[in-house]
């Protein structure tokens, strides 16, 4: 089922999450075997060869952001892990920071040592109550046991190697998600994203080299350290190498958190492992990677596999792991509407174009529901959608862009009965719509 497992690898219990289950699992030993063995470069040499690609949304190579850091250079280096998840249809970094916190921060102490940070941040979700909780507790554990503190020692060795770590928690917008805005945000100042380069690498936290992986990137870490980059790249795809968190949600039996290999049939996990559409009915499309990515229609994904290369071929990406299912029945430009209600209200207002971009949308979309849309409204969407595009800081006006253009594509016969009728094409009772699929 979805193949090899990585991180969800041990059965989840009432106190799977805490320091003395996650020792009886070989906790903190990979960290230990790292300080005795290796040498910064070592580690990072690793991370490189497992060409693990980054889980946050933009599959940049972790081995290669960590490559750019210096080593030596008499300057404060920074770690972050970047756990604000404010994607719509993603939780998957939600189930690392309840159920295995202390995976992530063996991780990011190994990453620590390689990258030669003495501080390290985790940058959580204000939303998050448990995911916090869990985490903060895990982390007085970790402080309590000495793997924490200045220096580590008696747990793993009396190695000189030390890193604090700090918890910071955020206000709630999304766009402090983007690694620029998300290290604006640590300073005390407004989660604007700002202009690169330079990139973080060289001028990121405090203008100081640094280093933000995603949660789920980071938790991969020990796993590629204990068993070598290159074993870690025989799960997976040559192109995709490992696994991903899948936070599956919407007209699905079984939404939850999966853990796929890459190169899983996608149609085989919806139907099989999913347990198929809710109530029988007809899958209409799927949005793959949380609301940035493009949706994918039935047919699309008949004879894509769960992986980077096959999903860009398709037309989207594997984004965030946020999938979201869509049954037969469901009305597109409503959909559209909720899309883009959410980039609107999550506008950090500093560029122009997605500044007021968004509100035209978000105004056109409106109108359309309420049933004063005109034909030329649809070209309108598409208009913004590309104007958007590469003209903004970071890349929300992009991602608005994109899926807009994506339901837009191949949709369009729904607006423009929405926009003729001044209703829409169905009415939303998908009750109705899975007994007519049951009885076809």
């Amino acid at each position: 089922m979805t193949g090899r497992k990585v991180i969800m690898n041990f059965p989840v219990t009432a106190t799977s999450h805490r320091l003395a289950d996650y020792r009886a699992r070989d906790g903190y030993q990979t960290l230990a075997k790292v300080l005795r063995e290796m040498r910064p470069e070592q580690v990072t040499k690793e991370v490189v060869a497992s060409g693990i690609l980054g889980h946050g949304g933009a599959a940049f190579p972790a081995g290669r952001k960590w490559g750019v850091i210096k080593l030596n250079d008499e300057q404060p280096h920074y770690l972050c892990a970047n756990a604000d998840e404010g994607e719509p249809g993603t939780f998957k970094d939600r189930w690392i920071l309840e159920n295995a916190p202390h995976l992530l921060l063996e991780s990011m102490l190994i990453a620590a040592y390689a990258l030669q940070v003495r501080h390290a941040f985790v940058y959580i979700r204000g939303e998050f109550d448990l995911p916090y909780r869990r985490l903060a507790a895990a982390v007085e554990e970790a402080y309590e046991a000495g793997y924490f503190g200045k220096p580590v020692g008696q747990p793993i060795g009396g190695s000189d190697f030390a890193c604090d770590i700090v918890i910071y928690r955020g206000a709630g917008s999304y766009v402090c998600g983007e690694a620029s805005a998300l290290i604006t945000s640590i300073e005390g100042k407004k989660g604007y994203p700002r202009n690169r380069p330079p990139r973080l690498t060289v001028r990121g936290l405090y203008q100081r080299p640094t280093v933000i992986n995603n949660v789920e990137t980071l938790a991969n870490v020990k796993a590629i350290v204990a068993q070598g980059g290159e074993a870690f790249r025989q799960i997976g795809t040559a192109k995709s190498p490992g696994t991903q968190l899948v936070s599956i949600s919407g007209h699905v039996n079984k939404p939850g958190v999966y853990e796929v290999e890459y190169g899983y049939p996608l149609a085989q996990f919806i139907a099989e492992d999913c347990g198929g559409v809710l109530g029988g009915a007809r899958l209409k499309c799927i949005v793959p990677g949380g609301i940035s990515t493009k949706v994918l229609t039935a047919s699309e994904i008949a004879t894509v596999t769960y992986d980077h290369a096959s999903l860009t071929a398709a037309g989207s990406g594997v984004g965030s792991g946020g999938m979201v299912v869509i049954a037969e029945g469901t009305c597109m430009v409503r959909l559209l509407q909720i899309l883009l209600r959410f980039y609107h209200h999550e506008s950090c207002g500093q560029c122009t174009p997605c500044r007021e971009g968004m509100g035209w949308m978000h105004r056109i979309i409106d109108r359309i529901v309420a049933g004063q849309g005109h034909p030329e409204d649809i070209e309108q969407l598409a208009r913004i959608s590309r104007a958007n595009d590469g003209t903004t800081i970071c890349g929300m006006g992009d991602a608005a862009g994109y899926a807009t253009l994506g339901i837009l594509a191949k949709y369009s016969d729904e607006f423009d009965y929405f926009i003729e009728h001044k209703r829409s094409k169905f009415g939303g009772r998908l009750e109705v719509a899975a007994q007519e699929a049951a009885h076809a």
